[in-house]
Parts: C-alpha cells; sequence; structure tokens
C-alpha cells in the first residue's frame, strides 16, 4: 500500500486499486467491493469487560442471512440494528474485534487480500468454499436471550486459517 504523503509510482496503474490507493482514497464502490461476504463481522462477540479480550460467538444479527452470508437490510442496517456498526477507514483502524481475514482490517495493516477473496478469484462464492464464511455455521439471535450467548462460543470466526501451521 502506498503512502498518501509519497507521488505514486510508475506501475500504480497497473496495480489493483486495493494496493494503489490507501483507504481513504478508496472510491464508495471500491471501498464496499472489499467486502468478502463472509459475515464473520456479524457474528456477536462477548467482550470481557475487565481484559477488553473478546469472545466470538456463532449467533448471527437478526439481519444476518446464514446462507448467503449477506445482510438482509443492508441500505437500513442500522435503524433496526442501532449497535451495527458502520465501517470507515478510521473505524477499521479502531477496531479490535474485525475478522483476521478481513479485507478492510488486512490492507489496514498493510498486508494483501488472501486468493478466495472474489477481487482475486474473481468468484464470490470462492470465499465460501474455502471455509472462511459463516456460511450455515450460524444461529439467529432472534428469540435468544444475552445470557445464553455464552452457550454458543466458537473460536473459528477470530480464527485466520491461512496464519495456521
Amino acid at each position: 500500500m502506498r503512502d498518501p504523503a509519497s507521488p505514486p509510482g510508475p506501475d500504480l496503474a497497473q496495480r489493483p486499486f486495493w494496493q494503489a490507493k490507501t483507504l481513504e482514497e478508496m472510491s464508495p464502490a471500491e471501498w464496499e467491493s472489499l467486502c468478502d461476504g463472509c459475515g464473520r463481522c456479524c457474528l456477536n462477540k462477548l467482550e470481557d469487560w475487565d481484559t477488553g479480550e473478546i469472545a466470538w460467538t456463532n449467533v448471527g444479527c437478526q439481519l444476518l442471512d446464514g446462507h448467503s452470508c449477506r445482510c438482509s437490510d443492508y441500505e437500513d442496517r442500522q435503524a433496526s440494528v442501532p449497535d451495527c456498526v458502520a465501517l470507515d477507514p478510521a473505524t477499521v483502524r479502531s477496531l479490535t474485534w474485525l475478522p483476521p481475514t478481513c479485507a478492510y482490517r488486512l490492507l489496514a495493516e498493510g498486508r494483501d487480500l488472501y486468493w478466495w477473496h472474489h477481487l482475486l478469484s474473481g468468484d464470490p462464492e470462492t470465499v465460501h468454499q474455502a471455509g472462511i464464511s459463516v456460511r450455515d455455521r450460524t444461529v439467529s439471535e432472534v428469540g435468544l436471550e444475552l445470557e445464553d450467548y455464552e452457550d454458543h462460543l466458537a473460536a473459528w470466526p477470530g480464527e485466520d486459517p491461512a496464519r495456521q501451521g
């Protein structure tokens, strides 16, 4: 990723936008295309008040479609889920709970996209085929009491399969 203070190199036009631009320089369409559709960020997380440690669950937001791994009301999600976090470059850099496979997080950390990302593979199904998504591995929060979330702890949403030996 290039430093916004430095002039663009001669090969900048040949590089994909996510390698040539900072998060702040991306157009809204480029920004939205970074989402790989894994659905991991839409899982409920529990935070230890004392340590700040995040415990992942397999409990999906009420708007998460557990098969498509997409929000069922993306444009108006914050009206029905007020604590839904809209991502922007500053938020991405400040959140400690973004999944380790998240394209926004990877780019903010100066890393590149993984092979399963649709911008590389050309196929939005690759994220599911690679086992990265939450497809068919969630339960809905609808009707589930908050105190029952501990019964749904799951390590896999916080894991990065590409970094495991």
